[in-house]
């Protein structure tokens, strides 16, 4: 295996880092094999590695752009409630 590529060994690095475990065991494999077809094994397996970390990024960041999305709601939400009260009571002291 060339020196760039890093194969996850534990679960526990595996999700850390975004790679299915079934991916990292995939990636054993391919480190045990001896054989012509290795080094197309290897430029393939890191080509789908690299996809599946960068999905994983974007998740995190879609997730998390979510979370900000729902708090902005509640705090637009928060204030849409305060401003209708305050103009039904400035309603309220026009008509008296």
């Amino acid at each position: 295996m060339s020196q760039n590529l890093r194969f996850p060994t534990t679960d526990t690095e595996s999700t850390v880092d975004g790679i299915p475990s079934e991916l990292a065991e995939l990636g054993q494999l391919i480190l045990a094999s001896q054989g012509p077809g290795r080094a197309e094994l290897e430029v393939a397996f890191q080509k789908i590695v690299d996809s599946v970390r960068r999905r994983h990024r974007i998740l995190v960041l879609v997730q998390e752009a979510l979370s900000q999305l729902r708090l902005d709601i509640k705090y637009l939400m928060f204030d849409l409630e305060v401003t209708r009260r305050e103009r039904d009571a400035l309603r309220q002291q026009l008509e008296d």
